[in-house]
């Protein structure tokens, strides 16, 4: 099969939809069946770890958050070296596994910052929405050099994470300005989350590719677990940005 387009996400490349077998073909109301399904199940899986900690069941609360993030990221990895014919039961152990880490994290946040999950959740739809005003109207446009652009960006936040992990874990040494409160820092994290919310770019310019390209059927889980990855980074991001914005 042609390849489609690239794409800085994981998920959706090249060599995906290269290597997805199937004779059905996308739709848009498949793709967004899909779609709904994994962020539904994201959010309610989201609202039962959340349900536990305010109901002072903390141990478990933070026992979930944990094997949320763990679970999420071999199940990530997984997914992505090993692409199975059949990406339904990793996209939906996916979904459940970072339901659990994003409703830990959110409720670490609400007890320190009363009301931010709620404004970060309203500015990720916001952002969403802006975003695909903005790829439908063709104001911006998923162009070649476009696509390399935000390519090589998230490279460089994806590194520069890695180095702040390792940083942490070993040294007391942090990367400049990446944690911190400060304008700096607050700019940081404001140019980061634009780096994410330009991926929805071109995850939605990659699924529309997908769907009028013909890609085999189980593309649209593909193309839902990939989204679900992009809108997941946007919301951690408006997250740290809302609390070093409290913090002035």
């Amino acid at each position: 099969m042609r390849a489609v387009t690239s794409t800085s996400n994981p998920v959706l490349s090249n060599n995906f939809w290269s290597n997805i077998p199937g004779y059905e073909t996308m739709s848009y109301e498949g793709t967004m069946q899909k779609i709904g399904v994994l962020f539904g199940i994201t959010i309610l899986t989201a609202l039962v770890t959340v349900s536990l900690g305010a109901s002072g069941n903390l141990g478990a609360m933070v026992l979930l958050t944990g094997i949320g993030f763990l679970g999420g990221l071999i199940t990530l990895l997984v997914m992505v070296f090993t692409r199975p014919k059949n990406p339904a039961p990793g996209a939906i152990c996916y979904a459940l596994f970072e339901g659990m880490l994003i409703g830990g994290v959110s409720f670490v946040y609400e007890g320190a910052y009363s009301g931010i999950v709620l404004q970060a959740g309203l500015g990720t739809v916001c952002i969403i929405g802006v975003m695909y005003f903005l790829w439908s109207t063709k104001i911006i446009k998923a162009t070649p050099a476009f696509q390399a652009v935000v390519i090589t960006l998230t490279l460089g936040v994806f590194a520069l994470y890695m180095v702040s992990m390792v940083l942490s874990l070993f040294t007391n040494v942090g990367v400049p300005f990446l944690h911190s409160s400060g304008p700096l820092g607050i700019l940081v994290t404001l140019f980061i989350l634009g780096i994410a919310s330009l991926n929805l770019i071109l995850d939605f310019h990659f699924i529309e590719r997908g769907i009028s390209n013909n890609s085999p059927k189980s593309g649209e889980w593909w193309a839902a677990f990939g989204l679900l990855i992009t809108v997941i980074w946007v919301y951690f991001e408006m997250l740290r940005l809302l609390s070093k914005i409290r913090n002035q």
